[in-house]
Formats: C-alpha cells, sequence, structure tokens
C-alpha cells in the first residue's frame, strides 16, 4: 500500500473505534465513519467489504496487538516469578498506553455475536501455550487455564481501569495484587 493509502486505512480505523465507543456498534454506520475519516464511503468500501468485516478486522488487529505487547518482554530464561509480574505489567501498561484501542477490544469482546465469530486470535492461543508450558514445568500450579488468565488478567484490568484512584494508588494496588497472584498460582 502506498502512504497515502496507509493513511487512509488509520484514519478509517481511528473513526471507528471513537464511533463505537461513542454510539456503539448499532449507532455507528459507514457513511459516519467515513465523515469521521475524512474519506468517502465509497472508500471505507474499498478497505473493508462490509461493517461487519470491518470490525472483525480491526478487533482481531488489535486482539493481537495486545498479547503481542504482552509477550515481548517474556524470555525463555525468565523466571516463573518474573514471567508472571511482566505479563501483568505489561497488560497494566497497554490499557493505560491504548485506552481508545483496549476498549474498543473489551466492548467487542462483550458483544458473543461479534466476537464469537472472529476466529483464529494466534495471540491467545501463545498466552495459553506459555500457561501450559509453565504447568508442564511445575512453576505453576495445574489449575486449569481459563482460571489461569482470568487470575492473571481480570484483576489488573479491573486496577486499570478504576477512575476511582490516582495513578500511585493504582500503582500500589498493582504491586500488591502481582504478589497476590504469584503466591495463588505459582509452585
Amino acid at each position: 500500500m502506498r502512504k497515502k493509502d496507509d493513511e487512509k486505512v488509520r484514519s478509517i480505523k481511528e473513526a471507528v473505534i471513537k464511533l463505537i465507543l461513542q454510539e456503539g456498534f448499532h449507532g455507528t454506520s459507514v457513511s459516519k465513519i467515513a465523515k469521521m475519516a475524512g474519506v468517502s464511503p465509497a472508500t471505507v468500501y474499498i478497505y473493508f467489504e462490509n461493517k461487519e468485516d470491518m470490525l472483525h478486522d480491526i478487533y482481531l488487529e488489535y486482539s493481537e496487538e495486545i498479547f503481542d505487547y504482552l509477550l515481548q518482554s517474556i524470555e525463555k530464561e525468565t523466571d516463573g516469578a518474573r514471567t508472571i509480574e511482566i505479563l501483568i505489567r505489561s497488560y497494566y501498561n497497554y490499557i493505560l498506553e491504548n485506552k481508545e484501542e483496549f476498549s474498543f477490544v473489551e466492548q467487542f469482546s462483550n458483544c458473543p455475536s461479534l466476537a464469537n465469530s472472529c476466529s483464529g486470535k494466534r495471540g491467545i492461543c501463545k498466552i495459553y501455550h506459555l500457561i501450559r508450558e509453565m504447568k508442564q514445568k511445575q512453576i505453576l500450579k495445574n489449575y486449569q487455564e481459563d482460571n489461569l488468565v482470568a487470575i492473571l488478567f481480570q484483576p489488573v484490568k479491573a486496577i486499570a481501569v478504576d477512575h476511582r484512584r490516582n495513578e500511585i494508588q493504582k500503582e500500589e494496588l498493582l504491586t500488591e495484587m502481582i504478589m497476590v497472584i504469584q503466591k495463588a498460582i505459582l509452585n
């Protein structure tokens, strides 16, 4: 793609995310997306077959980005406690640094009819693989992977999106949560 085309696609994606967060899935139309992106509706259809495909493509791109972000700092030789801390802090930092994208992925994930039709999510498979490896090496307790993923990430999300607390309070909570999670799931 030419640079100009990359700009159009970026503008369209940004418009989709902003509109979805402002007006929801049903309140967002291709014409509104095009207007906000500064392109014609026909231009949107050059890059995306329809609104549903556009939402799926953007959801997959950003959900994969989250998992790539989490895994980029993990090294094979990192011990279990440090691996857990890296995963948790990476997730927390991603949420804070990418609020709109994260909110879009969350909103999309919470809509079963949309999220269930997305397949081939490589990133979450890599997280599950890492967890299985850590269980096989007896680094993690032998809990089900779904529970381990929930224990690792749900409390972190709750801290990151808590608007009642300032950054210092959130950091204190996060540091304590890392210790709680490590004690709960490490052998």
